[in-house]
């Protein structure tokens, strides 16, 4: 009875954990670049009371074991890295990725993120940064006479300008960062990740080639959270989670009829 319990309390945990992932992910609905997360539960370890094959006479066995589980436990949140929709939205900054690849960003210790938020702007010096003002790697610099609706960014990642009065000259090559396992990327927030032992080191290539993804000028890449999925999600994690419950209230209704015995 006490196995029921603690099996019963692993599940409602298992469910809270499940339940944080699903809010974070309708939480960045909105958020471009944005790639769901999904919680990945284990059995945790069996009380063996019979082997399978054990003798159950001089010659026969039991054909089957006798085994109590005792729960469940969250053994990972995974991280989906399925495209997301691209967004028109006629800013000639921004920029979306169709495909494989990641944004190199230079943090401001020098390190590099990546990021597959192409909501780049124009800081002080003309350079395209991002939102929180950290530069691309490849430290593009737009003409300080160029007008913003001259930038051309190209497929394969050609950046150029227009100066006033002026021809158009290129000022840059985007150049995208792969990952062997982009699953094992850490999560700094502000839409960045960073590199880790499980990701592997990066591979750089040029937009287009070696297998990385094109730049689409004036798009930005949705987050990939579907949120009619995450809802039917919520119902399965708060029904496991109410089961759970119940099976807590049975087991002590069951503890309390055999308390009652002696009486």
């Amino acid at each position: 009875m006490m196995r029921a319990l603690w099996s019963a309390a692993s599940g409602m945990k298992g469910q809270q954990t499940n339940m944080d992932v699903i809010s974070n992910n309708i939480a960045n609905v909105n958020t471009y670049g944005g790639k769901k997360v999904r919680a990945e539960f284990q059995d945790l370890v069996y009380q063996n009371l019979r082997d399978a094959g054990a003798q159950s006479g001089t010659d026969s066995q039991y054909p089957t074991g006798m085994q109590i589980g005792l729960g469940t436990r969250v053994a990972a949140t995974s991280r989906i890295f399925t495209q997301g929709n691209l967004q028109t939205t006629d800013n000639p900054t921004d920029v979306g990725i169709q495909g494989e690849g990641f944004f190199r960003i230079t943090m401001p210790d020098g390190t590099t993120a990546y990021t597959r938020d192409g909501s780049f702007k124009l800081d002080s010096n003309r350079r395209l940064v991002t939102t929180d003002g950290y530069p691309l790697a490849d430290g593009i610099t737009i003409d300080q006479t160029a007008p913003s609706d001259s930038i051309v960014i190209a497929g394969d990642g050609q950046v150029s300008c227009t100066p006033a009065g002026g021809t158009q000259q290129n000022v840059g090559q985007i150049t995208l960062a792969r990952f062997v396992n982009p699953a094992g990327l850490t999560a700094i927030g502000k839409n960045l990740f960073v590199v880790s032992e499980a990701s592997g080191d990066a591979i750089e290539s040029t937009p287009g080639q070696d297998g990385a993804g094109t730049l689409t000028q004036s798009t930005l890449e949705m987050s990939n959270v579907q949120i009619v999925e995450e809802m039917v999600n919520m119902i399965i994690s708060q029904r496991a989670y109410e089961s759970n419950s119940k099976a807590i209230t049975t087991s002590d209704s069951m503890l309390e009829i055999a308390n009652g015995l002696k009486r």
